[in-house]
């Protein structure tokens, strides 16, 4: 039997799990022989791919700096299935040099056909301003699976919801507030988004006209650097905004994601509002804009200092700057290794570091086993020494 044959959506798990089942009991143990071995895993691949070729099929202006990429499958008709709130990995090509970055996906699970991405360019961006500048319809893609665990799980949270939303963090709250919204989901969310200016706010006119339209959702709109003239709410998404916007704390499951500063931030003003860590959640941050102002990092490096990278088993030697990740650094240099998650959570581009030091932040997520065996993540490893690397 041909998987072609099976006739069925990808994202149909119902279907799939009956042709498994059917295909499994039809037989005697003693005719397991003649089940194809390979039929399994051909149908996880085709839930689960490593790489999907993606054809961006349209490109939205959100605002000045922000534009969503509509893409489509180019060899399938349906994105694998995915959770509101997770993210994908985009592989591309810069100007010669191949890397990665991952977005979340902000379009929600019951639009099958396509996934949308909306990137804000950043200052001195490299990805994003390519995204944001030079990205066009037509343009064709790699993307990793749906990963990550920033979503909604009933069998452990509220039903509840606030969502802390900073800049362009709310990508991923607009996935989970479409699909709440389209399947009419028992969940009361309330949205508390800040941003700089009121130009920097993204999504402004679907969310007021969602929020009008569904009772119980709430969106509230929190500018720091108000205009003269706005009569909007304004400040910064400390404590007492948070607890005079929320009302009761009791119930209630708190999702956070932002820039890198807002995290700290915010979940001090929420644990001294008295919430239980098991209540908040927080999405992967990636590295920090200035890692030298990190806790722990050597006091005698500035950050601009260079090192040099060796890759075991070769010849292979490279310069390194002590202020970026060592992910960034071998790139540029046409070494290219897997990733998914950029933040030092995930594992897929955990390395071997056979000599020297490396700093990581403490909230790197590190096996026993890796410590134990000097693995690192490049992605958010940053050499404070020269080193060498085993790939």
């Amino acid at each position: 039997m041909n998987i072609k044959d099976v006739g069925c959506a990808v994202g149909d798990l119902g279907q799939i799990g009956l042709l498994i089942a059917k295909k499994l009991t039809a037989r005697s143990l003693a005719d397991e022989g003649d089940v194809e071995p390979d039929l399994v895993s051909q149908l996880v691949n085709r839930l689960h791919p490593q790489r999907i070729r993606m054809r961006v099929i349209e490109v939205i202006e959100e605002t000045v700096t922000t534009r969503t990429l509509r893409m489509a499958p180019v060899d399938t008709g349906s994105f694998p299935p995915f959770r509101a709130g997770q993210f994908v990995n985009v592989f591309l090509a810069v100007d010669g040099v191949s890397t990665s970055r991952p977005y979340s996906i902000s379009s929600p699970p019951s639009r099958p056909g396509r996934i949308d991405i909306t990137v804000r360019k950043v200052l001195d961006g490299f990805v994003s301003v390519y995204l944001c500048e030079r990205a066009s319809a037509g343009d064709v893609f790699e993307v990793s699976g749906p990963a990550g665990s920033f979503y909604h799980e009933p069998l452990v949270d509220t039903d509840d919801l606030v969502f802390l939303a900073g800049g362009s963090g709310i990508t991923p709250f607009m996935s989970m507030i479409r699909n709440a919204t389209e399947l009419d989901l028992n969940l009361k969310i309330q949205l508390i988004y800040g941003c700089r200016v009121p130009g920097d706010v993204i999504f402004g006119d679907e969310l007021a006209g969602l929020a009008c339209a569904k009772n119980d959702l709430k969106v509230n709109i929190v500018i720091s650097e108000p205009p003269d003239g706005y009569e909007g709410l304004c400040g910064l998404l400390e404590a007492p905004v948070i607890s005079g916007l929320t009302g009761d704390l009791s119930g209630k499951t708190f999702y956070l994601c932002g820039p890198h500063a807002m995290y700290g931030f915010c979940e001090g003003a929420l644990k001294s509002l008295g919430v239980p860590s098991r209540r908040i959640k927080t999405e992967l941050s990636g590295p920090p804009p200035d890692i030298t102002m990190v806790e722990g990092w050597p006091e005698n490096l500035k950050g601009d200092e260079e090192f040099q990278v060796k890759i075991d088993g070769t010849r292979r030697k490279l310069s390194a700057v002590c202020g970026e990740p060592l992910l960034n650094s071998l790139e540029r240099n046409k070494v290219v290794i897997g990733s998914l998650c950029r933040s030092g959570e995930c594992g897929a581009c955990r390395t071997r570091l056979a000599e020297g030091s490396v700093f990581m932040p403490a909230s790197v997520v590190m096996r026993k086993a890796d410590v134990s065996f000097g693995y690192i993540h490049p992605c958010m490893s940053y050499p404070v020494s020269d080193i060498t690397i085993r790939l």
